[in-house]
């Protein structure tokens, strides 16, 4: 049995939601909530939908002391397919704040992120590379929508390195893409009409 949920990961955007009564800011957040649920579920396809997403995102991560930028589908989608292949779209978060606007949801949270050991090893980390981790790091995000309520992208950054965390997995507590997939599965809703 693990210690971590990932059914709680987006807990903070359910607890938004509860008190939210703008019909727009209501949607994105029902929008983020979805996206994230079918990125950890490996279903990262589905978030390139016309409804979702623009045809050509631009994503930004300043990560690990990395700065990366995913231009375009193509180049974000290779992203979310090797961490379905890997099991590193496994994320969990601890003490989620988010704000959201017309165009715009920000989030501040600890994100712990699945990671296979030799994925780490072969970034220079001294860890078993057949064991896994959790990668834990204090980030900002921002994502921003168009004016259709469609992601424009996601400026991801890690603000606190000296918080940075790589916990080890028992083995019991890895999660495979499949399992993610069947936890999260009731809390994948589709979309309502857009109400603007």
């Amino acid at each position: 049995m693990s210690r971590f949920d990932i059914t709680q990961t987006n807990s903070a955007v359910r607890r938004l939601l509860e008190t939210t009564t703008n019909p727009r800011h209501r949607w994105l957040l029902q929008a983020y909530d979805r996206h994230r649920n079918l990125e950890m579920a490996g279903r990262w396809k589905e978030i390139f939908a016309p409804e979702m997403t623009v045809e050509h995102p631009t994503y930004h991560f300043n990560v690990f002391g990395i700065t990366t930028v995913l231009d375009g589908a193509e180049a974000v989608q290779a992203v979310y397919e090797e961490w379905s292949r890997t099991a590193q779209c496994v994320f969990y978060t601890d003490d989620e704040r988010l704000a959201v606007g017309d165009n715009m949801i920000v989030s501040t949270a600890t994100i712990y992120q699945q990671t296979p050991g030799a994925v780490l090893a072969a970034a220079g980390a001294p860890v078993d590379p057949a064991a896994h981790y959790l990668v834990a790091n204090v980030e900002h995000m921002v994502w921003p929508y168009d004016d259709e309520g469609r992601l424009v992208g996601e400026d991801v950054w890690e603000i606190d390195e000296s918080r940075r965390q790589v916990i080890p997995l028992d083995p019991a507590e890895v999660l495979t893409v499949e399992q993610s997939a069947a936890l999260l599965a009731p809390y994948i809703e589709d979309l309502p009409p857009r109400p603007w």
